[in-house]
């Protein structure tokens, strides 16, 4: 470790040299109430900047041990850090000059959802926070004055302002923690009542707009139906009613625009803590819940599908079903087994983003088609099954077909985005209405033992596990593609990049022909528990710009990849 005075004279020793000396200043620097790491520093101007990391002691910090009493909290804390260091970066980012990049100063900038981070860090020992400079220049000599003004003046300032505890307001300290813990509560009483989801009286559940997860000003705030409504005490804001969603199956009905789809996206994200004033906060679902949705084209390897498609004129094997170029019926029925492997216990669908023909087969082409003609044994005839055998409920947005109310146990009728509960009117309009009978196939589990079978590292493994982040939807590892446009869940580019590093960890040290998928995830998770996403980064140091994923989105991205 060096002392900030040694970095003073390096930055004086190398002004107006040539880009690549800036090199000579990687390294530790004690600034006295913090150290200053440069961990990487960028090859020109006009790269990627700089990678920059500050380290605090967790005494120095000052934080109360409330704040640190569960892994929940410390997310917590965190996510409120890291969002009070961006908001003064902000300020000072360009204001040190120089070509291309010099002067930028900036890090992860966070949505509504709370996720655990690279970019902001407590262990037991340290506050961490990682961020990206862009190092000064005039065109490629370095102007190292500049960069003196952005350790020397602007860094102290946003350190002091945003990482001290002394230095923050405490009551909006204890805000983010008792939110923390209030949805914590909540999330562990879905579990004790039976309950698929929460959803609080007064949540706003619209947003701005397709592009915008914030809050709609003056939406209608939601209402619980009476006959649903749940009354839980928290820990800290104490009396809370809402909407609970019994575990089974049930259906968001109601005319188009009326607010099923806002719902039902409410609901999805709801596996995810939301920051103080989203709206959102007290919109809890099960946090293994699932969104599912048709994919024409998608890779499917080696899946079980026999739960919903057998008999195949071409007698491809639905035990062991693979394909490169997939139907929406095979990929949702894909889907849906994958989520069963991966634990999920709550499948969240929307008619108007599912397969027709996979979710329900009416009366009439019952009568037109015979039973023996056709391989696909329809969601409708197993969402049933599905709950009583294998526990796991449905959510179901229907618009079209009348023929989900017979098979459901609770019926919310959305009605000018206000919730109504039809539930029992549904039933007496059931009997009027029957069904055709038709039972379904014997229901048995299906088989999961399936092995990753990626060919083994070459010399070329730099080529062969290169990766190249793009947003939220797809990355490339090597040459291959993975492809996450409908996996509707992931809610951060920053998560689809760590879902990168986890696969390139996997392929690098943990695939063989043995370890089924399984396996290989399990892996993954203990390696996350002990070391968090530093663990399985392919850098030598720690980049800002990875973020949690669930497992459900694990278990999907390895699923698409193709290799």
């Amino acid at each position: 470790m060096f002392t900030s005075s040694h970095l003073r004279q390096q930055l004086s020793s190398i002004n107006r040299k040539s880009y690549p000396a800036y090199k000579t200043l990687k390294g530790t620097y004690d600034f006295g109430d913090y150290q200053l790491c440069i961990d990487h520093v960028q090859g020109d101007p006009f790269a990627s900047p700089s990678h920059i990391s500050i380290r605090i002691s967790r005494k120095l910090a000052g934080f109360p041990d409330f704040c640190l009493a569960s892994r929940e909290t410390c997310i917590a804390l965190q996510d409120y850090l890291l969002r009070k260091f961006e908001e003064q970066i902000a300020s000072y980012s360009f204001k040190a000059k120089g070509s291309g990049k010099s002067g930028l100063i900036s890090t992860t900038h966070c949505g509504q959802e709370i996720l655990e981070r690279t970019a902001c860090q407590i262990t037991a020992k340290e506050l961490i926070v990682r961020f990206t400079v862009g190092f000064p220049a005039n065109g490629r000599t370095i102007n190292a004055f500049e960069l003196e003004k952005i350790f020397f003046d602007f860094l102290p300032i946003c350190i002091q302002k945003a990482l001290y505890y002394k230095n923050l307001n405490k009551k909006s300290v204890e805000e983010v923690i008792f939110l923390a813990e209030d949805q914590m509560f909540v999330r562990k009483e879905l579990e004790k009542r039976n309950l698929a989801a929460f959803v609080a009286d007064g949540a706003i559940l619209p947003r701005q707009s397709g592009v915008s997860q914030k809050p709609m000003k003056n939406s209608i705030p939601f209402t619980s139906p009476a006959s649903l409504k749940t009354e839980l005490f928290l820990p800290h804001r104490g009396k809370l009613t809402g909407m609970g969603i019994p575990k089974g199956i049930t259906l968001i009905a109601g005319g188009g625009y009326h607010g099923k789809s806002t719902l039902l996206n409410a609901l999805e994200t709801g596996v995810y803590n939301h920051i103080l004033g989203d709206g959102r906060e007290y919109v809890i679902t099960d946090s293994t819940a699932l969104k599912l949705r048709s994919e024409d084209g998608r890779f499917i390897k080696d899946v079980d599908i026999s739960l919903f498609i057998n008999d195949l004129p071409n007698k491809k094997d639905t035990h062991c079903f693979s394909t490169l170029d997939a139907s929406g019926s095979t990929s949702q029925a894909a889907g849906i087994v994958e989520g069963m492997e991966a634990g999920t216990k709550l499948l969240l669908l929307d008619e108007d983003t599912s397969a027709t023909n996979f979710m329900v087969r009416d009366t009439f082409i019952q009568q037109v088609i015979s039973r023996d003609k056709e391989p696909i044994t329809p969601f409708l005839e197993r969402a049933r099954d599905l709950y009583s055998k294998a526990g796991i409920s449905t959510i179901l947005v229907a618009g079209s077909s009348g023929a989900f109310f017979h098979i459901a146990d609770t019926v919310i009728q959305m009605d000018s985005y206000k919730a109504l509960d039809i539930t029992e009117k549904v039933k007496k309009l059931c009997a009027e209405y029957p069904l055709l009978p038709s039972p379904a196939p014997v229901f048995s589990m299906p088989n999961f033992r399936r092995t990753m079978t990626a060919p083994a590292i070459k010399r070329d493994a730099y080529k062969e596990l290169k990766l190249k982040k793009q947003g939220k939807d797809s990355f490339s590892i090597g040459k291959e593609n993975v492809d996450l446009r409908y996996i509707e869940q992931l809610v951060d580019s920053e998560q689809t990049a760590a879902l990168g590093e986890l696969l390139r960890y996997a392929r690098e040290h943990l695939i063989d022909n043995k370890k089924t998928v399984s396996q290989v995830i399990e892996l993954l998770e203990e390696k996350l528990k002990k070391e968090g996403l530093a663990g399985i980064c392919s850098s030598s140091y720690t980049p800002c710009g990875l973020a949690m994923p669930r497992r459900q989105e694990i278990y999907s991205c390895f699923n698409r990849y193709r290799r």
